[in-house]
């Protein structure tokens, strides 16, 4: 009996005094010193006549006919693949290579990272899984015809990223794919 009103008054002590009304003292003059210690950076953009800045910041010389990023990943095809599947299929040779010449040629001064997707058919883990291996195929597939391997990197979004949300075997089939992404 006396350990529950010991804890009683102690809980309502506690509940009554946990909060404080008084305002929290500052040192103004540590204030301003800290904000003098801390000096804002001051940059400078020089944009000459011949460049301009694409959306992720690099200078790209327009003389030279040199492509952005999304100009780049727009010329990049996706590779698809069947139900179930992570081999690359016949059909999807030539766009394999098409893609591998791009990166090698045109955006060799970028990473490129392959996105893996499937269909809404599987568990959650074994589509995170097949995105994957789909994305590893296309990476050999890719060093096969000469891009760098470091230059590579792969993620699974598994069926999160469905391109339509139809429930047909043409939807399904749009979903079971891997994309790329340049990276700086």
């Amino acid at each position: 009996m006396k350990s529950i009103v010991f804890s009683s008054v102690t809980a309502a002590l506690l509940i009554f005094t946990g909060c404080s009304t008084k305002k929290p003292a500052v040192d103004e003059k540590e204030i301003q010193t800290r904000a003098q210690e801390v000096a804002p950076v001051q940059t400078e953009t020089v944009i000459s006549e011949d460049s301009s800045v694409s959306s992720y910041g690099e200078s790209i010389n327009s003389r030279s006919g040199m492509k952005n990023i999304s100009e780049l990943e727009n010329e990049l095809k996706s590779v698809y693949f069947d139900f179930d599947k992570f081999s690359i299929r016949s059909n999807m040779q030539d766009t394999l290579s098409k893609d591998a010449s791009i990166v090698k040629e045109e955006a060799n001064g970028y990473s490129v990272k392959l996105e893996g997707n499937c269909d809404e058919w599987g568990s959650d883990e074994y589509n995170f899984a097949l995105g994957l291996k789909r994305a590893q195929s296309v990476k050999k597939a890719m060093v096969a015809e000469g891009v760098p391997a470091e230059s590579i990197t792969m993620v699974s979004y598994g069926e999160s990223n469905p391109i339509c949300h139809e429930k047909t075997q043409e939807c399904w089939a749009k979903s079971r794919r891997v994309d790329f992404k340049l990276l700086p």
